[in-house]
Parts: structure tokens; sequence; C-alpha cells
């Protein structure tokens, strides 16, 4: 009578999902009998609407990532990205092991054979641009893994029409290609979840030591998934231990892939937290601020995101409370942690991109309830018309106003004023970098020293009698003068030649 009655309450439960209202595009249609390859791939997008969706999403996110890929100046932390990709395979490595570079190589390494091919702007950019692309069906699969296609439709478009995303795929750094791993192996353990198979379990583990490979604060999203299916199996493990062996396999996978890594990361991280933090947010402003930016830097959106994240969170509770409470923790987790670590290593909102693994899902698993209420398929365009229409302002932005320090600028600026014979010092020292991407101190005929100490500055001036030293002046300067020594007596001792449009480099002239 037992099992009559628990076929009768599934039988039920599956009649009530059919009759909920779902707005669904159309019914999935299985490959004609014979076809392969191409033509079976052109056969399911000709016959199913959210492939098509899908599709025309990722081109128009395409556009974005490629557009202008070139036309910002290349800043400090990208002048830094190929500095490094310069370097020999061995010396990457080398750079890290002796606590010369703070990242880990993997980007590094792929920029390096990215040189081959030229060392412009766009080229620099282009892996991060590409993965970025390819994040975003990425994010189709997720966002139908945790609860249907609507779910994840609308996911790909938040994250194709994203400011935030769009920004770091268009950045020669590892936050991009870093998300583009996170995000395959938040995916495939979606899958471990629902399967608790061996093949989904490798996956998950080797992206994730992959997505730890590109940047070392991967760990923290890593460590959460961990921590959660350690909580959600450690009742089957402990009836049955032969059930551990998919844990086992992903906690091995990844601790082999990335043990010689993980070494140099101890490491690294002791050096970090061994000193207050010179730059970065502390406290609760990692958690405002970063949930700011992932929403677009707009105090209504970032309202709006968060609000809509927790209704869908909540939707989703009564149909999956696992999934439910695995976004929440996926979410919160890494912020709550990033709060205590701000007090002892620097923290900024780029560090977090992996959140959008769970907060643009979570956005739009509110898709579902509203489908209840309205019963109507054209709900879902309704709701892509939306995410592109509240992102506009920012895109236009994005393409229209300066973003990153103008070096391209400042080299052009420099070269019109400074004459041969004249000292050029930048300040702190290592803005070299992008200074030397666009200027060539030994074309212009100029001496150029890099300080970040008063008394350096007087004695290089004092060796230099008789021509003029300009200062080139970054906001870094308080990272390696605290005190303010340097700019005190900048105040002093120069006037200022010329500034980027929002501020961030300076050319000052020595006045004595």
């Amino acid at each position: 009578m037992a099992k009559k009655g628990k076929d009768t309450r599934q039988k039920k439960g599956k009649e009530t999902e059919q009759k909920e209202p779902s707005c669904d595009l159309g019914e999935r249609v299985q490959p004609a009998a014979g076809s392969h390859g191409f033509a079976s791939i052109a056969a399911a997008i000709r016959t199913n609407r959210y492939l098509q969706l899908l599709l025309a999403i990722t081109i128009f996110g395409a556009f974005l990532r490629l557009f202008q890929l070139g036309a910002a100046s290349v800043w400090l932390d990208e002048a830094s990205t190929l500095t490094f990709a310069r370097e020999t395979v061995t010396q990457i490595w080398g750079s890290l092991s002796t606590g010369t570079e703070f990242n880990p190589p993997l980007f590094y390494w792929m920029e390096h054979g990215m040189l081959a091919f030229g060392d412009s702007e766009a080229i620099l950019r282009l892996i991060p641009a590409i993965l970025g692309i390819l994040t975003i069906p990425v994010f189709y699969l997720i966002g139908e893994e945790i609860l249907d296609r609507n779910t994840g439709i609308v996911a790909a478009a938040l994250l194709a029409f994203s400011p935030f995303q769009l920004f770091y795929s268009q950045e020669a750094r590892a936050y991009g290609p870093m998300l583009f791993f996170y995000s395959i192996a938040f995916y495939f353990f979606l899958r471990l979840l629902k399967s608790w198979g061996r093949r989904d379990a490798l996956l998950f583990g080797i992206f994730s030591a992959l997505a730890f490979w590109t940047h070392f604060y991967a760990f923290v999203p890593v460590l959460a998934l961990f921590l959660f299916v350690i909580g959600v199996k450690a009742k089957s493990i402990l009836a049955d231990l032969r059930a551990a062996i998919p844990l086992g396999i992903s906690i091995v996978t990844f601790a082999i892939l990335s043990l010689p890594l993980i070494i140099f990361a101890v490491q690294l991280f002791l050096v970090r937290t061994g000193s207050a933090p010179a730059f970065g947010i502390q406290g609760l402003a990692t958690i405002t601020q970063t949930i700011d930016q992932l929403s677009g830097t707009e105090a209504i959106l970032t309202w709006a995101f968060t609000l809509l994240f927790i209704a869908g969170v909540a939707a989703l509770f009564p149909r999956d409370r696992q999934k439910s409470i695995l976004l929440a923790f996926a979410f919160v987790f890494p912020l709550v942690l990033s709060v205590i670590l701000s007090y002892r290593m620097p923290m900024v909102p780029r560090y977090l991109i992996y959140l959008l693994a769970a907060f643009f899902p979570g956005i739009a698993l509110t898709i579902r309830p509203a489908c209840s209420l309205v019963k109507s398929r054209y709900l879902v365009y309704v709701a892509l018309v939306l995410v592109i229409a509240v992102n506009i302002p920012h895109l236009y932005l994005y393409y229209t106003a300066p973003i990153k320090d103008d070096w391209r600028g400042a080299s052009r600026e420099l070269s019109s004023l400074a004459a041969p014979g004249d000292l050029v010092i930048t300040l702190p020292g290592y803005i070299h970098q992008p200074l030397n991407y666009y200027y060539n101190n030994e074309t212009a005929g100029t001496l150029e020293s890099g300080f970040s100490r008063v008394g350096d500055l007087e004695a290089a001036i004092a060796a230099n009698p008789g021509h003029s030293a300009w200062f080139v002046v970054t906001g870094d300067i308080m990272s390696v003068d605290p005190q303010g020594l340097v700019v005190t007596w900048l105040s002093q001792h120069s006037q200022l030649a010329w500034e980027d449009v929002n501020g961030g480099v300076l050319i000052l002239k020595y006045s004595g």
C-alpha cells in the first residue's frame, strides 16, 4: 500500500509539472535519422528556437567583445601581462616561484603563444575576448541544468550584455578566462550532483584546476563547491564508503593537477597577508562594491538585480531545495570569506568575477514564476528585451567614454613636451611598463628613470643640470609611498603640464 501511495504522489507530481505554464518556446526536436555532423547541427538550429536565440545572443555578444578591441590604451596591468608574456615558458614559471609575480602562469603562457601574431592591443586582448564569448553558451547550459531552457537563455543574455563581463573580456588579464574555466567547472558540478557519475566528477576536477591555474582566487569558489558537496553527500558516504568515489575523483584530480601550484600559492598567500594591504577595499564594502559592479554600477540596477537574485533562489527552493541552497552558498560564501581576507590582502571586485556563474542564473530563475503569472511564451522575449534595454546606457558609455588610463595620449604629449637631454621620471618606477609600450626615450633622446623616494628624485635632478625634468605620475605612487612624502614634494616642486581625461595619468614639470 505504501508503494502504491508513493506511485500516486509521483504521478500527481508529474501531472502538475506538465500543466504548469512554463512559457516554453518549443519542444525539444530530436535530430532526423541518419543526420550527423554539421547537417545534424544545422537541422537542430533550424528547428530549435532556443538554439536560434542562443546563437543570436552569442553573435551579438561576440560583436560587443570584438568591437573596438584595440581602441583603449594599454594600461598598467595589461602592460605587466605583456612584460611576463615576453619571457620564456620557464621564465614565466620562475617569476612565480621567486615571488616576482603573484598570479599563476597559465594566462601568461597563453599570452606568450599569442605574441607570435604580434603585441598590439587587440592581440593582447584576443584570448580574453574569445573566452568571454564562449562563456555565453556555458551560462545557457548552467541555467538549463539548474532549472530549464528559459532560465538558461535569460542567463546567457544577462552575461552577453553585461558591462562588467564585457570589460574583462576586453582586458588583457586573467579575470575573464578564470570565469570561463570556473563556469565550465560549475556546470559539471551541477551535473555531478544529479548523476553522481565519475565522468562528471573528473571534468569538474579538471576545469576547477584550470580555473585555479588561471587565477589563484578561483580557489575560493572551488572550495565552496567542495564544502557544499561534502555536506550534501556526507550521510550517504557514511552509510556506504563507495558513494565517496566520485567525490574522491574530483578532489584527487584537482589536487594532482594543482599540486605544483598549491605550494607556491601558500607561500605567496603568506606574503600577501603578512602586512596590511596597500590597495583595494575592506570590510562590508567588499560586498556592496562587488555586487554593484556585477550589476552594472547603477544603484537602481544593483538593488533590482540583488532582489531578483533573492527572489529567483527563493522560487527555486520548493522545487529543488538542493540547487537553491547551492546558488545561495556559491554566492554568499566567497563574499563572506572575501570580507575577512580584505583586512589581510588586497581585495577588488574583479577578483570575484566568478560570482556571475551563480548570480546571473539566480536572477534568470525569476522567469519561471513570472511565466506562471503571465502564462505567455512572449514573456521570454520581453525578458530578453529588458536585459538589453537596461544595459544599453552602460554599453553606450563603455564605447564612447574613456575607461582606462590614456597612456597612448601620455606618450604623445610627453614626446611634444620633453626635449632631447631632458629627464623623464616615472613615479612609481614600475609604471614605465605602460608608458614604454608607446614611448621610446631612445628615439626621443631623453633620459628615463623610475623612483619612489624623494632623495632619489633630488639626486637624479642634480645629476642632470641644464635640462628640464618631467614626472609621469599615477595614483599607484601611494602604494609605494603611503606616507605621501613624494606627493608633498611634488606639490612644492612641480606644476601640472598634462593629465588624461580621467585624471589617472599626470605629467608634471619640475619647477625648482
